[in-house]
């Protein structure tokens, strides 16, 4: 018997980390559900997985923090032995929107250490780990998914910290793709739009008035499942000969329309 899959989703408590996380364990992966506080939120996710067919673990780390990075890499591999996918999923915005004038380097700090600096270094363990397990067993085909935002290409002026963390992520995906290829470790970024998350819910009227008025050739918000979706085939292996791929899942936001 085929031993299961084990993938590590950091921010993995609610929103989209959670609908990956949930679509994983449908295809009975051993899903680890890292968060940096919310307890109650991780248990929520692991129980969903459980109950969708897959096993899961919660694992506490805050990934801007490099002793909790290791700290969550040494679990999951005294737990499973196995990495075969990481998805960078967590981040956040700026706790207050400020103008690009005024903006504090604290706010700026923060965001960046969580949405790019964390992501990085967390990558560049597990690459090594997964490479170790490379030289064990060739069969396997781990991958590394990072979940960007349409805000690496949108400027919003008041979140100046965030759209520059994401504009990063883009970058961190091409270099760890031409690094990792060879090996056989694909990467991938993926770009969501307009999604239905707590994250959104804050500006949840403008958004619906801006997709009713056309902001998106889709017209309607997206879901933590339209994202889980592409993760889901990414797992599969179903884009065999791609790596540093962008995918956008913005319901068409990202064209350039007259």
């Amino acid at each position: 018997m085929t031993e299961a899959r084990v993938a590590l989703i950091t921010g993995a408590g609610r929103g989209i980390g959670r609908g990956i996380a949930l679509a994983l364990g449908t295809r009975g992966w051993r899903v680890v559900v890292n968060y940096r506080g919310n307890h109650a939120a991780a248990e929520e996710t692991a129980t969903g997985v459980r109950s969708s067919g897959g096993e899961a673990i919660t694992v506490q780390a805050d990934i801007a923090n490099a002793d909790d990075r290791a700290r969550l890499v040494e679990t999951v591999m005294a737990e499973y032995a196995r990495i075969d996918m990481l998805v960078n999923n967590a981040g956040m915005a700026p706790r207050q929107r400020m103008d690009l004038l005024a903006t504090t380097e604290d706010n700026y700090d923060e965001v960046m250490h969580v949405n790019l600096k964390g992501p990085f270094f967390l990558t560049q363990l597990v690459a090594k780990t997964m490479l170790g397990l490379l030289d064990n067993d060739h069969s396997i085909a781990p991958k590394i998914v990072n979940i960007g935002s349409i805000s690496a290409f949108t400027a919003s002026t008041n979140r100046g910290e965030y759209c520059i963390s994401k504009a990063g992520m883009s970058m961190m995906t091409m270099l760890f793709a031409d690094r990792l290829a060879e090996h056989g470790i694909h990467v991938y970024e993926i770009r969501p739009g307009i999604i239905e998350t707590d994250m959104t819910s804050g500006v949840a009227e403008k958004y619906d008035r801006l997709i009713a008025d056309g902001l998106t050739p889709i017209r309607r918000w997206g879901t933590p499942d339209d994202v889980a979706r592409i993760v889901v085939a990414i797992a599969d292996d179903l884009l065999p000969f791609s790596t540093g791929e962008i995918i956008h899942v913005d319901g068409g936001f990202h064209l350039r329309r007259l």
